[in-house]
């Protein structure tokens, strides 16, 4: 029978999605062909649903298994090497940003030590993302207007699984929770609580 399960509660959805897929693939070497599962979502009905396992039918005996019919293992390396490599680019350009500080630049804003700034960045005060060969990077737009760090971030490091680079993310990104806004603009306008709100729902995986 499909499994189905109502918006916006999604753990036990996720939890069938995941055995779904497991069972998929153990059938699949068993069975040594292709097998499937639907994931159907009706925004109507406020409602998700997941079927059972099939097995797909295959034109004759010769048909390769399914673990054998994908990319190439050179051609697969070769395309996560160049993802990997988009990602570092990608890493390096945000970190040589104008609005990203070295922590010597950081601590002298604030009017403290380095050492003061690297301690409130393991706790969460303050964001400071790896920028690898250049350190740790603290962006500049993480202050007030009184010029202190936002009172939400050791809330959304602690929310967001103490990643940096998670926190950042969802603050330079739009969140329909927050009516369209990044979660930087919403902590400019001082909407705390509907931050902490949108980044709670992140956190547990909700559609945004």
């Amino acid at each position: 029978m499909a499994f189905t399960t109502k918006l916006p509660s999604q753990s036990d959805f996720k939890k069938v999605l995941l055995e779904r897929y497991q069972e998929a693939i153990a059938h699949s070497r068993k069975i040594g062909h292709r097998v499937s599962f639907r994931v159907e979502v009706d925004p109507a009905a406020g409602a998700q649903t997941i079927t059972p396992v099939e097995e797909q039918p295959i034109a004759s005996d010769d048909v390769f298994p399914a673990e054998d019919a994908g990319m190439p293992d050179a051609e697969l390396e070769a395309a996560l090497a160049a993802a990997r490599q988009r990602g570092r680019k990608h890493v390096a350009e945000i970190v040589a940003g104008e609005d990203m500080l070295s922590a010597e630049a950081f601590a002298k804003l604030l009017g403290t030590s380095r050492v003061t700034v690297n301690a409130k960045r393991q706790s969460g005060q303050v964001l400071g993302i790896d920028g690898a060969k250049r350190g740790f990077r603290f962006p500049v737009w993480q202050l007030d207007n009184d010029g202190r760090p936002f009172g939400a971030l050791p809330a959304l490091h602690a929310m967001l699984g103490n990643s940096a680079w998670g926190v950042y993310r969802f603050l330079v990104s739009r969140h329909g929770a927050l009516d369209g806004r990044t979660g930087l603009r919403a902590l400019q306008q001082g909407d705390d609580a509907s931050v902490l709100a949108a980044a709670e729902g992140v956190a547990r995986g909700d559609f945004d």
